[in-house]
């Protein structure tokens, strides 16, 4: 597959073969790689409707908080094009189905933002029904009009997305020392966005300057992101990784084996308590007691500046199978007894406190992130063109 969202190997200095997400060119079907799949198979999955895109979302074919509001806005834009056709003539039809396509992705998953403001984005070049004003940029009307506005917003927010995370890889791996070590959770590279990667894309590029770059690649449980994925996309791109299990993280951050960590964010409140993925806060107080720093990789579209702090950012629980049968096992291939009670929630939220610094495209906040995140969210606003 080829486009702006083709993941790139900076290390190696060459294409992937492997597109995260993407949209057809005649804007109605959405293509995913399906991650449930990796490492053992690289498989696609064609959606042609809203409802069908967010049932993607919801069952992990494609995680990310970048990469699911890429495939948000993708499927926002399937649906409206699919509801134009339907309603060429009939804008109250058309927009009661534009409206279902947005509530049922709205819904798909609650802690990352990026799903939310990539809808809110495009939703804001819909006129309003009765003709007023509200939100900003060039309104459109007409059923035809409305889906082809959200069809070139959304293919925008995808390259923008490839240019973002390139920015955010330079200034982190500028934190970087010499030779780093690097301990990394979860999976933040091109398959967690639409190309590049955020804390993965900092690996990258800091690879692509200092070959002596090398990863501590944590097992990221229950689903094994960073087994699964992210060893998969190093070992793509030629970049040194040793895989341990989650539990050893305080071990190697004890015996002065890591330089730095480097994790991603589904939300970051206006504090800096930053939501990211299950295991992140426990690599967070070990860092803070050691004395490594801890980096948070995000695109100024993470921060929420409306949540306070992390106490308001709703936190997914998903099925007690995933931890029970990892790696989908069925069965009797359960690793507890039938019946274990399993709590299970996808994400944590890490203190602003325990944060070195958080990279965004616009530039590196420090604490109090209060006062330095708004300005680069501002100046991150400003650049999205209507």
């Amino acid at each position: 597959m080829a486009g702006p969202g083709a993941a790139t190997a900076a290390a190696a200095g060459g294409t992937l073969d492997y597109e995260t997400v993407a949209l057809s060119d005649d804007g109605k079907t959405v293509t995913l790689l399906d991650q449930r799949q990796l490492p053992h198979t690289v498989t696609y999955v064609h959606l042609t409707t809203a409802v069908a895109v967010a049932d993607a979302i919801r069952s992990m074919v494609v995680r990310g908080a970048p990469a699911i509001g890429a495939t948000a806005a993708y499927g926002l834009a399937i649906g409206a094009t699919a509801a134009a056709a339907g309603h060429p003539s009939d804008d109250a039809a058309f927009r009661d189905d534009l409206a279902a396509a947005a509530s049922v992705l709205r819904a798909s998953r609650p802690t990352a933002v990026n799903l939310e403001w990539a809808l809110d984005r495009l939703l804001r070049l819909v006129t309003p029904a009765d003709g007023g004003g509200g939100g900003g940029g060039a309104k459109q009307s007409s059923p035809a009009a409305v889906a082809a506005a959200l069809t070139a917003d959304a293919r925008a927010i995808a390259r923008e997305d490839v240019d973002i995370n390139r920015r955010m890889g330079a200034l982190g791996a500028a934190l970087l020392p010499p030779a780093a070590r690097i301990l990394h959770h979860c999976n933040t590279g091109a398959l967690a966005t639409v190309g590049h990667g955020t804390a993965l894309g900092v690996i990258r590029s800091a690879y692509a300057a200092d070959p002596g770059v090398s990863v501590w690649v944590n097992e990221t449980r229950p689903r094994l992101q960073g087994a699964r994925l992210t060893a998969w996309e190093l070992a793509a791109a030629g970049i040194p990784h040793t895989l341990a299990v989650d539990s050893a993280a305080a071990v190697l951050l004890r015996d002065g084996r890591v330089d730095a960590v480097t994790v991603g964010a589904d939300r970051v409140a206006a504090n800096g308590d930053t939501a990211n993925k299950i295991g992140t806060l426990a690599v967070a107080i070990s860092a803070g007691h050691y004395n490594v720093p801890f980096y948070v990789v995000a695109p100024a579209s993470t921060v929420d500046l409306a949540c306070a702090t992390g106490a308001g950012i709703p936190v997914e629980e998903r099925g007690a199978e995933e931890v029970t049968h990892p790696c989908g096992g069925g069965g009797t291939d359960g690793v507890a007894p039938p019946g274990t009670r399993v709590f299970n929630p996808a994400f944590d939220v890490t203190s602003a406190s325990l944060i070195t610094a958080i990279v965004t495209e616009e530039g590196v906040a420090r604490p109090p992130f209060s006062e330095s995140l708004p300005p680069l969210v501002a100046a991150a606003a400003a650049k999205v063109q209507r």
